[in-house]
């Protein structure tokens, strides 16, 4: 019992020492920030980001992420270890085999000075030290960011932006009705950064409207009570698009659609097709796309009744045709967003089978990423379902979660 009593004293002692001898080992040194010195002498401690539009990208250690003007930079010192950077000029098309400077970053006279450090992954970088104009740069990016955004290194589940929308209405009366809406719009651009030419775009949208409406057979109602009368109401539509850019505005596409509609007697109609888009209008504030395809669709039909009488089944169609369509979206003032789209699908093989679509959304910000969303979409079926309108007219009010 006395030895393990001396054992453990002796374990506890050492660990009490080593503790000890641990606290009193100076810690390493923390590295020294970048120092940014603006023109009027005031200085900032902190480290770069990255470089834009004539601003610089600072992360500062008391003031948090800010966007300097080079004009306003009078120095910029870099720190202990400090960061790799590429810099591109303006003008230069940048791929692969982009000779552009990289290096150590620092500022001084009005020039961005990058200084090599004799270590590069990229075999075509400036083989030396290089002085730019702060007015021509372009763009400044970490050197880690700029391979694998050039060489294209992403997952699937990376770079996806878009939103998710849903809205209720619920009725509790002599009459009760339950509307139910809910949408995603997914885009996948590659590459994710502005200063390379387009690549990829994939695009995912998903929407649904579904309602039930139930109310008595006969107001006020009699005894026998009458059967209860049950409207229903579904709308569905989703399609998938994959674009592969050949120039910076010109792009192959294809395309795929399913659509269902209740309120025309479509059971389902699908689309498969594949064409070229074009993209005549591109800024930060606005873009047009349009589009052309050549596709493959068929129409099957929902069995109906008039009346409690049976009405003879619309017949399955199959078509050859095309979707001629336009996309547009514009930044509002106040951070507000308006998204535009329309589709027309002629028949060849059937001119009376022709349809189109029509889509406007107002989104207006409300709190960080949620938004108050109006959505009015018009779908036209010239052949619909026998009994059955042509137009189906939504108008929807929902709220919208911004993915980034």
């Amino acid at each position: 019992m006395r030895k393990k009593q001396i054992i453990f004293i002796s374990l506890l002692t050492f660990a009490t020492l080593s503790a000890f001898a641990a606290a009193q080992t100076p810690a390493p040194g923390k590295p020294a920030p970048d120092v940014l010195i603006f023109t009027n002498g005031d200085q900032l401690t902190g480290h770069v980001v990255s470089a834009a539009g004539g601003n610089l990208n600072f992360q500062s250690d008391m003031a948090g992420a800010l966007s300097i003007p080079f004009a306003k930079i009078k120095e910029l010192r870099a720190g202990e270890k400090p960061a790799q950077f590429v810099v591109l000029k303006k003008g230069v098309s940048v791929n692969k085999h982009t000779l552009a400077p990289e290096g150590t970053l620092s500022i001084a006279a009005g020039d961005v000075h990058v200084a090599r450090d004799g270590a590069t992954t990229n075999p075509d970088a400036a083989p030396e030290s290089a002085t730019i104009p702060a007015a021509e740069v372009n763009v400044i990016v970490p050197r880690a960011e700029f391979d694998k955004e050039v060489d294209g290194h992403h997952n699937f589940s990376e770079g996806w932006n878009g939103v998710v929308t849903g809205g209720a209405t619920l009725v509790r009366s002599t009459t009760s009705a339950n509307t139910f809406t809910a949408a995603a719009n997914l885009v996948r651009a590659m590459p994710t950064v502005g200063w390379l030419p387009p690549r990829t775009r994939t695009s995912i949208n998903i929407v649904e409207t579904y309602g039930k409406n139930t109310s008595p057979g006969a107001i006020p109602q009699t005894t026998p009570a009458t059967p209860n009368v049950v409207t229903l109401s579904s709308i569905f539509h989703a399609d998938a698009e994959r674009d592969q850019y050949f120039a910076p505005r010109f792009y192959a596409l294809g395309d795929t659609s399913f659509d269902h509609n209740y309120a025309q007697g479509l059971s389902l109609q699908q689309v498969y097709g594949g064409g070229i888009g074009w993209t005549p209008v591109k800024s930060p504030k606005q873009q047009l796309d349009l589009k052309a395809d050549l596709h493959y669709e068929t129409q099957s039909y929902l069995n109906t009744s008039i009346n409690g009488a049976p009405v003879v089944g619309t017949p399955s169609t199959q078509l050859i045709g095309s979707t001629i369509s336009e996309a547009y979206h514009r930044n509002l003032p106040h951070k507000m967003l308006f998204t535009e789209t329309a589709n027309i699908l002629p028949a060849f093989n059937n001119s009376n089978d022709y349809s189109y679509n029509v889509t406007g959304i107002l989104a207006l910000p409300v709190f960080k990423r949620l938004s108050a969303s109006f959505t009015t979409t018009d779908n036209y079926l010239n052949d619909p379902a026998a009994g059955y309108k042509k137009n189906s007219y939504q108008f929807v009010t929902g709220v919208t979660y911004t993915l980034h």
